[in-house]
């Protein structure tokens, strides 16, 4: 089943795709922090109009968040924000793309392994 939902966050037109079950709180603590992250750099940085969040489960939680603002630069230095969503996806066990999108704006994907997170917990 899917849903999406539309919000507007300092001028920026939100798209939230994506129903979830109920995860591991590991999995949900750092998938919070992880778009709370990416939404403060989208806001402050990427001079968009639009940014769509996507969630699956797929080999493991996947979070997709592009958006069409200026797109990051190859070989652009990570701040303490891009440093922090890898940080958080490694933690578990997953991983960290950032990559500029064809046409511009950038494309953030995460993928965090459900197992290992649940494993942790008992």
């Amino acid at each position: 089943m899917s849903s999406t939902t539309s919000y507007r966050l300092s001028g920026v037109a939100l798209l939230i795709g994506g129903i979830l079950p109920a995860l591991a709180a590991a999995v949900e603590v750092a998938t919070y922090r992880i778009v709370q992250e990416a939404m403060i750099n989208v806001v402050h940085h990427a001079q968009a109009r639009t940014c769509t969040i996507r969630f699956a489960l797929d080999h493991g939680l996947e979070v997709e968040v592009c958006d069409d603002g200026r797109g990051i630069l190859a070989g652009h230095r990570a701040g303490v924000g891009l440093t922090s969503i890898r940080e958080r996806a490694a933690e578990l066990g997953g991983t960290c793309e950032i990559e500029p999108r064809p046409g511009g704006g950038t494309r953030l994907h995460v993928q965090l392994p459900l197992a290992k997170a649940a494993e942790r917990e008992e």
